[in-house]
């Protein structure tokens, strides 16, 4: 099996670290490169340079697409989180091109093939921005800008508290650099549009176009 990546210097290192069945051979491609055919894509830079893979219209193509949905999408396309810092997660998140929640879309069975052959624990769930890490991690972040604009704490102490107390990697101000504020920020805006539990921290929110 052949698959084509295309993917920034982080989302690469990531993708690698997960480690493929040795039968799967892995290309990426640069700029200048001309598309060569495979068994699968991965767009993972499609968030911040568009599509890659337009012209691939009967393989399955697997984009970075956390805050979009798939019907804003290709048909052969299936959302994968690929954030810096998700990717390299034990578990990956897939929407299978067209699957709603609960339901079987038409590419899941390319979806689950490319996944088992990669060797990848993967979990598929429902078509909603976000899926489920990131909005997990958006609100996490939200609220600690919601700590920092009432002066509760410094961002240093907010997260050492959050990394001591819950245990997690990191602390909500460290995965918003990580991941990127502007990014955190179109995904809560896209969320709130339906529910104001998502309503943008002032803070973040003045952070976000300050930069």
């Amino acid at each position: 099996m052949h698959i084509v990546v295309k993917a920034g210097a982080q989302q690469k290192q990531e993708f690698l670290s997960k480690g493929f069945a040795d039968e799967v051979q892995v290309s990426f491609l640069d700029n200048e490169n001309t598309i060569p055919g495979a068994d699968a894509y991965f767009d993972l830079c499609y968030e911040e340079n568009g599509p890659s893979f337009s012209a691939i219209t009967d393989k399955p193509v697997f984009v970075n697409a956390v805050v979009v949905t798939n019907k804003e999408l290709p048909g052969n396309c299936s959302r994968i989180n690929a954030w810096d810092g998700f990717l390299k997660r034990e578990i990956v998140e897939i929407v299978a091109a067209n699957l709603p929640a609960g339901g079987q879309g038409s590419q899941i069975n390319d979806t689950v093939f490319i996944m088992n052959a990669l060797k990848w624990r993967y979990q598929l769930v429902a078509d909603v921005p976000g899926m489920i890490a990131a909005r997990v991690i958006a609100m996490i972040i939200n609220e600690a800008y919601f700590g920092l604009g009432d002066e509760i704490s410094t961002k240093a102490e907010i997260d050492i508290a959050m990394k001591l107390g819950t245990n997690h990697p990191y602390g909500p101000f460290e995965w918003s650099e990580k991941i990127g504020l502007q990014k955190i920020y179109a995904l809560l805006k896209k969320l709130s549009e339906n529910d104001n539990r998502y309503d943008i921290a002032p803070a973040l929110e003045k952070e976000v176009f300050i930069k």
